[in-house]
């Protein structure tokens, strides 16, 4: 062979092509149960798996799946369920705070920064930074509810840019439900900072929260209509609500209930605030997350009071 010449590629063996997909699947479960596991498990399917074939098949990969997320309930049940639960429902709530300042970037690039640092630090754990942007976040969300300036020269109305449409922010509603919700999430983070322990760092993947919902106001949601921005809000609470069910009857653990509760505290100050017009699809939308929060509650309770065979 010249010294110009290239070898042909190497063609990639069925049974590499097979482990790779194998790993591909394992990301479903925890990191450090992919390190300590990982090559243990790929080696035991291959070795189990026909001569030639390249691909898992379908049974093999829905077990990985759901053993995935069934591993992942349980390594998540660790430590205290009440700060954990209570951080993730903190975690959840100013989300979508963000999600709804987001639309009005425009107008208030610098709150809608500060409530995104918000976000950011409860991700990672850390509360004490988040209490002073709370303070200062929560204060301007009330005074555009009740229509006055505070802090900025912000011209009120605020409209969302011109990529959203829509209302003026806090336009419908009141001020009781933005005031309740940041109130909740400044006394959980008190209860947060007095803990010994420190918080678990959440998942990236948390952020993707924002673009789904962003826009969507609790106390004007669009469901008689059925917008896709509001479909979109209503499915992803009702997965997250079902997962939480599903979790806490595994893991027997009350953390997701909490977190849920947490939730639903902030989004029956919408229902409360706004009862005289809500229309009959708002009433069944805020029963629905109840029941399936107090599913959530009562699920683990009963997994823990079940007789193990």
């Amino acid at each position: 062979m010249s010294a110009g010449t290239h070898a042909a590629p190497t063609t990639e063996t069925p049974k590499r092509a097979l482990a790779r997909r194998y790993e591909r699947l394992l990301l479903f479960y925890p990191r450090d149960y992919r390190r300590r596991f990982g090559a243990e498990l790929v080696a035991t399917l291959l070795d189990g798996s026909e001569p030639g074939r390249a691909l898992p098949s379908l049974t093999e990969s829905a077990g990985l799946i759901r053993g995935g997320f069934r591993t992942r309930a349980t390594f998540a049940a660790r430590g205290s369920p009440w700060r954990d639960g209570l951080h993730l429902g903190i975690l959840v709530v100013v989300l979508a705070d963000l999600a709804m300042l987001v639309p009005y970037a425009g107008s208030m690039p610098v709150w809608t920064g500060l409530s995104a640092a918000i976000v950011l630090a409860v991700l990672r754990g850390r509360p004490g930074l988040a209490i002073p942007l709370v303070l200062l976040v929560g204060g301007k969300v009330v005074a555009i509810a009740l229509g006055r300036p505070w802090l900025d020269e912000t011209l009120l109305p605020i409209f969302p840019d011109a990529i959203w449409g829509g209302r003026a922010l806090y336009s419908v509603g009141g001020p009781v439900a933005p005031a309740a919700a940041y109130t909740v999430v400044l006394l959980g983070l008190l209860v947060l900072t007095a803990g010994d322990t420190s918080l678990k760092k959440r998942s990236w993947c948390w952020w993707a929260v924002v673009p789904l919902i962003a826009g969507t106001d609790p106390a004007g949601l669009d469901l008689a209509g059925g917008s896709p921005r509001t479909m979109a809000r209503v499915g992803l609470e009702v997965a997250l609500l079902l997962l939480a069910i599903w979790a806490g009857r595994l893991a027997g653990d009350p953390r997701w209930a909490v977190a849920a509760g947490t939730y639903l505290l902030t989004e029956l100050t919408v229902l409360a605030e706004n009862l005289s017009s809500s229309t009959r699809q708002d009433v069944a939308h805020f029963a629905l997350l109840a029941f399936l929060t107090f599913a959530a509650i009562a699920v683990p309770y009963r997994a823990r009071t079940q007789p193990q065979l």
